[in-house]
């Protein structure tokens, strides 16, 4: 706001200052604000607007550039191939602290990935990789190596274990089933179900006992295909029903289909041994 009222105190500038950058995000963004924390600081809140506008601006505006030339076209760091075994791990923490104080950050979730993988994938991709040139206090651009270069291993491991297995022995409704597909099926003798027919099969399952407490669950293969994969471990889990205590366990598998369009990975069959669904 251009003029502020003489009898207004600095506090009370600031709240109508602020006033007037929520009803300018509104209408001319289309931003909805809460007014629920009234508690908040004006000067709080006026620095969080201030920095909403900049960055609106910004994105408008915005141009891409070469993370390289973001950082300054650094020029001291080797060839992965020029750095031998015992100076890689220090080459690459030098590397991550230049990226950090340009306000960029790498993180891998795949245990798989060597720390030379990560240093050449920086200095070979990532470095001439394209984003946009925002500059603004606090900013980050975050990078996860994964979404580069899936490591279908990890992840067909981690979700066969947590996303399926653990999902259907655990007492709690089966709902969420992203990482499955939608029909043919297939559960222990089921076959041919679509998701929600398999759904309803586990959650009879799960309301046929008062409780289920996991006490294992671990993958101890993971093969992957071309276009099948599959993950194979066991399980031990209690069950209780009116104050009787059931323990179950066993093998399990679950299978995976590569979905040719996307390249996703979806589970299609799962044997569960020892349990009857």
């Amino acid at each position: 706001m251009s003029e502020k009222p003489d009898h207004l105190s600095e506090d009370e500038n600031l709240k109508a200052e602020n006033d007037f950058l929520k009803m300018k995000l509104m209408l001319e963004r289309g931003a909805f604000i809460s007014e629920q924390n009234e508690e908040l600081p004006a000067e709080v809140e006026n620095q969080f607007l201030n920095s909403i506008m900049a960055f609106e601006k910004q994105f408008e505006e915005r141009k891409t550039i070469k993370l390289f030339d973001k950082i300054g076209r650094p020029q001291h760091f080797r060839p992965v191939e020029d750095i031998i075994d015992s100076e890689i791990e220090r080459s690459y923490d030098s590397l991550l602290d230049y990226l950090n104080e340009h306000e960029i950050d790498l993180s891998v979730c795949s245990p798989n990935i060597t720390i030379r993988e990560l240093y050449r994938f920086v200095t070979e991709e990532l470095f001439q990789h394209e984003i946009d040139d925002i500059d603004l206090p606090g900013w980050t651009t975050n990078f996860i190596y994964d979404e580069f270069h899936p490591d279908p291993v990890y992840d067909n491991t981690i979700a066969a274990t947590d996303d399926c297995i653990n999902y259907i022995l655990q007492k709690e409704p089966m709902e969420w089933t992203h990482h499955f597909r939608d029909e043919n099926l297939q559960l222990n003798e089921h076959n041919g179900l679509t998701i929600e027919e398999l759904k309803k099969i586990v959650n009879r399952f799960k309301i046929a006992y008062d409780n289920l407490e996991i006490n294992e669950i671990n993958a101890i293969e993971c093969i992957v295909n071309e276009k099948e994969s599959w993950v194979k471990g066991n399980y031990s889990i209690t069950a209780t029903c009116s104050n009787e205590t059931y323990p179950l366990s066993g093998g399990w598998k679950a299978t995976f289909e590569k979905d040719e369009e996307f390249g996703y990975w979806y589970i299609n069959c799962i044997q569960i041994e020892g349990i009857k669904f």
